[in-house]
């Protein structure tokens, strides 16, 4: 069963898709279909690693099996809408009862896909969630004046549109999901680069100097804290 269907024409840029199966017959198999069809693909092997991504990551899909090591889907999309991440989940597994389908769909999945399945399929089901995302409505990260529409990719402070590069965007959008919370420059480096933190690299504090710069800067309320010896927080302070 070839992987191969019409390519996928994105608009603007790759769409980013995050595959959470332990199965690596199906995980690869899914990975290089998607890739030919012209996404971008992330793969997580187990629930708490897939969970982190999609809380953390941006994606404009999730692929998502029910039975995880770790942490089953059900838990992963309850959460994730519990959150306020509203990024589209298919599920794919192989749970096939009528009440597991219901069940995946209350939760707050888009569709429910079960194995064995046809990858023609996959991608019709994929391509119908992904032209109903820009009736979506996308949550906007916010912490005092600063709004972060994920879906438009729009960042503003105090009613001032912020002009971000893509990666400056990503960063923020990291530190707004998570803020309060002090993010070590490790994290940051593995989230928004994907490569393990070198201490001798200062691309972090490079791009967060530039960040605040756009951010802080102009305005009188600091958003953005170094916590020396730590790493950065994004929050409100009196």
């Amino acid at each position: 069963m070839s992987a191969r269907a019409a390519p996928y024409d994105p608009l603007r840029h790759p769409m980013k898709i995050l595959i959470v199966e332990d199965e690596r017959k199906t995980s690869a198999y899914l990975k290089r279909g998607l890739e030919e069809n012209g996404f971008v693909a992330d793969v997580a092997d187990n629930g708490e690693d897939g969970a982190h991504l999609a809380q953390t990551r941006l994606y404009d899909l999730i692929i998502l099996d029910v039975l995880l090591p770790g942490r089953d889907g059900w838990s992963i999309v309850a959460d994730l809408r519990r959150r306020e991440i509203v990024t589209p989940v298919l599920f794919l597994t192989a749970r096939d009862a009528v009440g597991d389908r219901v069940k995946g769909l209350e939760l707050g999945a888009d569709d429910y896909l079960v194995k064995p399945f046809a990858f023609s399929e996959l991608m019709a089901r994929i391509r119908s969630i992904l032209r109903r995302g820009p009736a979506r409505q996308s949550p906007v990260l916010k912490v005092a004046d600063l709004e972060l529409d994920l879906h438009r990719h729009r960042a503003v402070r105090a009613g001032q549109p912020l002009d971000l590069t893509p990666k400056e965007f990503q960063l923020l959008s990291l530190l707004l999901r998570r803020s309060g919370e002090v993010l070590s420059r490790t994290l940051i480096a593995e989230q928004v680069w994907d490569i393990n933190f070198d201490s001798d690299s200062n691309v972090v504090e490079v791009h967060m100097r530039r960040l605040r710069s756009k951010v802080d800067d102009p305005f009188d309320c600091k958003l953005i804290h170094t916590v020396r010896g730590v790493g950065y927080v994004l929050e409100q302070r009196a």
